[in-house]
């Protein structure tokens, strides 16, 4: 969880950490599996279908998240009507060599799916191990530059949260947007994802401003980005930044600088309600940012915490999601059930957090609900939806 911390300097400085930790690490996408490998192997449905979790134990600095998966994991299997699943755990270390060797070894010892590695460069390692065997590798990670192949990530993309967000905005009539990022990884990524959405839903990119990652660059950057919505005439400012990161500078110095959030649409890729000091910001309210499907991520906590006396992780639900995944294609009882076509199967699955489904190209759709602030209160504008179309799981 991100702590709450008094001041927006406080929060800039947690950022590097926060990067780092979801997994945004630059690979070499030509590195990932070779185009049309990983199809899937055939499996007996009414037999225990072996499992790999690969995650990193004993990682020092990924130790909790570590354990929190394999709880989550387990839990979800305590869920399975029917489907036996032989869950076998795998220490990755957080490092790559060892899980492209940890995935291959797990391969060796029969596992059908590999589910993890927890970081991009370690999930990028193992789908190649084992592209050769035809293995598919549900990551955890949110790397969309490591998807692709036999590779396929869990992790919320930057993708999904801003088609959602331009969705819905295009839809209450907004037209044009100024992008604001950081000058680093994190920021690149995000800022192609909004131009990308932003494309396919018929909303046009006035311009963009980025920043040195420093407060000093942030506020250096407000009268810039002033300046550009007034000489563009765009109706929204789509920010970039999370809450460890330059986010609460931005929603502060902003308003201040006379981009008043009730003449200009606010919007961000990140969440907007932890910590709750962000709700009571001036660049707040009124503003857009998603969140997962309340009621399902209550549900989950609520079992995860009464099952294992703690809160989960926040990115616990990822590892329930693929068993969950899994489990709902073995029982239909098809022995191309972990194949590429059936994982991504158009329909998708119920989570931890809500729907979602996995794309052809490796990166996946979650069912997001749209909120905003009112009254320093979060409010919901458009619920996450309950399905995709079609069957569903």
């Amino acid at each position: 969880m991100l702590a709450v911390l008094s001041t927006p300097r406080k929060l800039l400085r947690k950022a590097v950490a926060i990067a780092a930790f979801m997994g945004l690490t630059a690979c070499d996408p030509s590195m990932t599996a070779l185009p049309g490998a990983g199809s899937g192997p055939s499996v007996n449905a009414n037999a225990p279908i072996p499992v790999a979790l690969l995650i990193p134990r004993s990682d020092s600095g990924a130790g909790g998240v570590a354990s929190s998966l394999e709880n989550a994991a387990r839990l979800a299997l305590a869920s399975l009507d029917g489907v036996q699943i032989d869950l076998r755990v795998y220490d990755t270390g957080g490092n790559a060599q060892r899980a492209a060797v940890q995935a291959e070894t797990a391969v060796a010892e029969g596992a059908k799916i590999i589910l993890g590695p927890l970081f991009g460069e370690a999930a990028n390692a193992a789908g190649v191990a084992v592209a050769d065997n035809g293995v598919n590798v549900l990551s955890f990670s949110n790397n969309p530059s490591i998807a692709g192949g036999n590779v396929f990530i869990l992790g919320p993309t930057f993708r999904n949260t801003a088609d959602r967000l331009l969705r819905y905005a295009s839809r209450q009539g907004r037209t044009s947007v100024v992008i604001v990022h950081p000058q680093n990884v994190e920021g690149e990524f995000g800022k192609s994802a909004i131009q990308l959405a932003a494309s396919q839903n018929g909303v046009r990119v006035a311009g963009v401003e980025s920043f040195a990652f420093s407060q000093e660059g942030v506020a250096s950057a407000v009268p810039r980005i002033r300046s550009r919505l007034d000489s563009t005439g765009a109706d929204s400012v789509f920010l970039t930044s999370n809450a460890a990161g330059a986010l609460p500078t931005l929603l502060q110095l902003m308003p201040e600088a006379g981009i008043s959030p009730s003449a200009t649409q606010y919007m961000g890729l990140a969440r907007w309600d932890v910590p709750a000091q962000i709700l009571s910001m001036p660049g707040a309210q009124g503003g857009y940012f998603t969140l997962p499907d309340p009621a399902a991520k209550a549900a989950f906590e609520s079992r995860y915490t009464a099952q294992f006396g703690q809160a989960p992780h926040p990115l616990a639900g990822l590892a329930f999601d693929g068993i969950a995944a899994i489990g709902a294609l073995v029982r239909q009882g098809r022995s191309d059930a972990l194949s590429v076509r059936a994982l991504t199967q158009s329909s998708g699955f119920q989570g931890a957090n809500g729907v979602f489904r996995i794309r052809p190209d490796g990166t996946n759709e979650r069912g997001l609900a749209i909120a905003t602030v009112r009254n320093n209160q979060v409010t919901i504008l458009d619920p996450a939806p309950s399905g995709f179309g079609g069957a569903g799981f």
